[in-house]
């Protein structure tokens, strides 16, 4: 019965971390505004909707606010009205952001204790497997960005999402026009890359506490 404990224990800690490293990375990823404007400058943004730059981001900014914070129940932007099937997509979403906002929450610190705990304990090699196979993960989902992008990105909404409501019609929906599929495979390019420095970095860490054994 000690053993089952132990094992389960030690699952449960592996689960949180992991859990904490992609919560976080989906975290940085959802706030990366920098990128956003970045796309608005160079994609010429502001002559397809006839909004400056600094408008653009303001109305971006107050959609992040409404998908990513509880007290906000009403999206409001300046410039872009929403469609019901459009609004309904955007409750999905914020669904999805608090969740995993919730989950960087709890697990967090747990994360951050078992990895203090590890190192206190000079055990930090134990990292080196486990990132080095969860590393192979963005590689692969890289791979079939570059293959298909279009066709990647639709079945990632249709894991996700129960309805079609996020193929917006700019008619409607005008603030499509300012989220082009570019930024989005920006999005994801940039969660990878956070993903992998993570654990090339639990690696390294890993085989440098070994080698100082």
């Amino acid at each position: 019965m000690k053993m089952i404990r132990k094992r389960v224990k030690t699952f449960l800690q592996w689960l949180i971390l992991f859990l904490a490293i992609i919560s976080v990375v989906i975290f940085l990823t959802i706030n990366s505004i920098w990128l956003y404007w970045l796309n608005v400058k160079l994609g010429h943004l502001s002559s397809v909707v006839q909004l400056s730059t600094s408008r653009i981001m303001q109305n971006y900014v107050q959609l992040l606010g409404y998908l990513q914070l509880p007290w906000i129940s009403r999206l409001d932007m300046m410039d872009f009205p929403t469609s019901p099937s459009g609004l309904q997509h955007f409750i999905d979403v914020k669904h999805l952001f608090l969740l995993n906002n919730g989950v960087l929450i709890v697990t967090i610190w747990p994360a951050i204790h078992f990895l203090r705990s590890l190192a206190k304990k000079k055990r930090l090699w134990k990292l080196i497997q486990p990132f080095q196979i969860a590393a192979i993960v963005p590689v692969l989902a890289g791979l079939l960005m570059l293959v298909n992008f279009n066709q990647f990105f639709v079945d990632f909404h249709k894991v996700l999402f129960r309805n079609s409501d996020w193929l917006f019609d700019p008619r409607f929906d005008p603030v499509i026009l300012v989220l082009p599929e570019s930024f989005f495979s920006q999005c994801f390019v940039l969660a990878f890359g956070l993903f992998e420095l993570m654990m090339l970095w639990g690696v390294w860490r890993g085989r440098r506490t070994f080698l100082d054994k």
